[in-house]
Formats: structure tokens, C-alpha cells, sequence
């Protein structure tokens, strides 16, 4: 079998979080904090999340957006997955998402040496290990593709 390089960049966005995410939960790596059924994700919302497995999809999602851009921190990452508050006859509004969810993700992250903070600089970003483990997930999404998917 011939060894396939592939980055993130070079498979679609979702099929590589659901892919990071079942490899989060089989390698049992990250801790599930206990309050994790209980939680909403955000002040808009108005649930708890359906998904039995949010948080693994949640810290792949937040892993693949520290790949492609580092230097996101936790007041990022609340910009980046708020949405709008429904305020009922009145007019709608933005609103952050949970801040205390994604220090939580991103301490984990940091503590299986997947992202990592730089000294002078502000945010995360991707170590060589956890980029090496990313990559070695999207080669297997790339090889697992039919040949008329790879040509395109």
C-alpha cells in the first residue's frame, strides 16, 4: 500500500470532525467533565445538546480551526460558535457561546500535547504532535475515498 500525504486542508470540513471525533472517543484520550449532559453551549440556546458524543465533535471541530489558524483563543472560539439570540417579537441579536466550555476543550487539548501556548504571543496553537496526528487522520480519510473522488 502506497503511503498517501494528506492535510487538513485537503478534505472537506465535516467529514474530517466526525473522523477526529470517533478517534477522540475510541482512544478515550480526552476527560469528559461531568456536567457535560447538563450544559447548554451558549446564553442563545435553549437546549442541551441531542448528540451523546457533542463534546468530542466540539473539541474536534475546535482542534481543526486551531490547525488552520493558530493563535484562537477562548474569547475567539465564543465568536466563532455563538449565534443569534431569539428574543421573541423584538428583533434578534448576536450572542456568545459558553466561554467555560471551551477553556475546558482547550485544556484538554493541551493536555494530550495536541495544542500548546506560546510564550510571547496570545492563543493557541498546534503543536508538531498534534499536527502530525491530524494529518495522519486526514490521510486515512483520503485513502479511504473511491479513486474516481481522488482525481478531482
Amino acid at each position: 500500500m502506497s503511503k498517501v500525504g494528506a492535510t487538513v486542508k485537503d478534505v472537506p470540513a465535516q467529514q474530517f470532525v466526525n473522523e477526529l471525533a470517533s478517534h477522540f472517543k475510541k482512544s478515550q484520550k480526552l476527560e469528559l467533565p461531568e456536567w457535560q449532559d447538563l450544559i447548554k453551549t451558549g446564553t442563545f440556546k435553549q437546549l442541551c445538546p441531542q448528540d451523546p458524543d457533542w463534546y468530542y465533535v466540539r473539541a474536534a471541530s475546535v482542534a481543526r480551526k486551531i490547525y488552520l489558524r493558530g493563535g484562537i483563543g477562548v474569547g475567539s472560539f465564543s465568536k466563532i460558535y455563538g449565534g443569534s439570540i431569539n428574543n421573541g417579537s423584538r428583533p434578534s441579536h448576536f450572542g456568545k457561546a459558553a466561554r467555560g466550555l471551551h477553556r475546558h476543550i482547550l485544556q484538554q487539548l493541551q493536555s494530550i500535547s495536541l495544542v500548546a501556548k506560546k510564550k510571547d504571543k496570545k492563543g493557541r496553537y498546534i503543536t508538531k504532535e498534534g499536527q502530525r496526528e491530524l494529518d495522519t487522520i486526514a490521510a486515512q480519510i483520503v485513502a479511504k475515498r473511491p479513486a474516481t473522488l481522488k482525481a478531482e
